[in-house]
């Protein structure tokens, strides 16, 4: 009876391997047909800091250049429980400085909840609202992009995202690898298939109209999937702009970056508990595909945490003496099963070719295996303390600017 639960358990995680597999081979190719329109959208750009000021003047100067008419955007620094310089580095530069106390409620969520809630209430209201974090920094074309979509008719964009420090360390490489990868080959798929593409956590633009109708209402750990979630419970299918960039600052050590993983998976196994079963079930009702799509993608959180169990189980049902207990499905095709890993594998650096990645991000391509394993005990730990909503701070030790960044790429 165990045996044929685990075997069907791994022909259910096979089948949908196979199909996030097959969905990369529509990220090969990129359209370019999409309609340019003159600056006409404002908006409100609000940056989500918290004890951000080592960083966050580098990105309001940054911002403060973008190739948009400046009468059609403000910079908003949400400091959130700010117990140090970010407000004053705010108002230094020129932008508004929102300060916020409530340490009960503490987090990005919450706090961009609260800002939206102030931004209503102004004067002057926006077209569209942009989000970044502090350590950000973004292409100077960036408002131009969100401009175009939004004349285009879309609600709710996802930019680029990108790494300022991929060379830092082999974390931040690893980062870099897993950037790359997202956006050629999970991202733009679901762009050229017409499904729902998944926010970021910054980057984002949202038509303002539908915040109002909607409101934000995501104040889990993973913000960014939560509303994504709920847009597309709505039929607003999220969309991804390839071409407007913004890049964001990844922790140097492993304890850093497990921290933030942790955060991550715990917010996501959340997230997945609430969403994947009445999107699934709407999708199937509906017919429709992107909504199907959207469930799986939240689930998989779950198909690694138990496909990780699994599979740790079965490798040592093979390494015991003895005739194995269990029915592996490798067993069944050897040889279709090693071409499916080995292609698994290949679409890390076959995303790096096509994104042209710098030709040092391949010197830690030897060291990716172990990020990705790395993952296993991370997601375990958060399946046994999901309920924990706790949001932790990471720490940034130095200022990058765009054209330092810029300039080490060109070298």
């Amino acid at each position: 009876m165990l045996d044929s639960i685990l075997l069907g358990i791994q022909i259910v995680l096979a089948v949908i391997g196979a199909y996030q597999l097959l969905l990369t081979f529509f990220g090969w190719y990129r359209r370019k047909n999409k309609q340019h329109h003159a600056p006409q959208k404002s908006f409100a750009v609000l940056v989500a800091a918290h004890n951000e000021e080592q960083v966050v003047g580098a990105l309001i100067e940054n911002l403060k250049t973008l190739d948009y008419p400046k009468e059609l955007y403000d910079i908003f620094v949400i400091c959130d429980n700010c117990t140090d310089g970010t407000a004053q580095i705010a108002r230094d530069h020129g932008v508004y400085a929102m300060e916020r106390s409530n340490p009960k409620l503490r987090g990005k969520g919450y706090a961009i909840e609260w800002m939206l809630k102030e931004l209503w209430k102004m004067e002057r209201q926006y077209d569209a609202i942009v989000m970044f974090d502090a350590d950000n920094l973004v292409s100077p074309d960036y408002l131009t992009h969100m401009n175009d979509d939004l004349c285009n008719g879309s609600k709710v964009i996802q930019a680029y995202l990108d790494t300022k420090n991929p060379h830092d360390s082999w974390i931040t490489a690893a980062y870099a690898t897993t950037y790359w990868y997202c956006n050629r080959l999970w991202q733009l798929p679901r762009t050229n298939l017409g499904l729902a593409n998944f926010l970021g956590g910054t980057g984002m633009c949202f038509d303002t109209n539908l915040l109002k109708e909607m409101g934000w209402g995501a104040t889990s750990l993973v913000e960014d999937l939560e509303f994504t979630m709920r847009c597309v419970q709505r039929g607003v299918n999220p969309i991804f702009n390839y071409d407007a960039r913004v890049y964001d600052e990844k922790p140097l050590t492993f304890k850093a970056s497990a921290r933030q993983r942790l955060r991550w998976m715990q917010g996501h196994f959340d997230v997945a508990r609430r969403y994947f079963f009445p999107l699934l079930w709407q999708g199937i009702k509906e017919g429709n595909w992107a909504k199907i799509d959207s469930a799986v993608y939240a689930a998989n959180v779950y198909n690694l945490f138990i496909g990780s169990i699994l599979t740790i189980v079965l490798w040592i049902d093979q390494l015991l003496p003895g005739v194995p207990t269990f029915t592996s499905l490798y067993a069944f095709m050897p040889a279709a099963f090693a071409l499916f890993t080995v292609a698994t594998y290949a679409q890390f650096p076959l995303a790096m070719m096509i994104e042209k990645a710098p030709l040092k991000s391949y010197l830690y391509i030897i060291t990716y295996p172990i990020f990705l394993l790395s993952w296993w005990p991370i997601t375990f730990y958060a399946f046994f303390t999901q309920n924990n909503k706790q949001w932790s701070h990471t720490q940034h030790t130095r200022v990058i600017r765009l054209e330092d960044m810029q300039s080490k790429q060109a070298s």
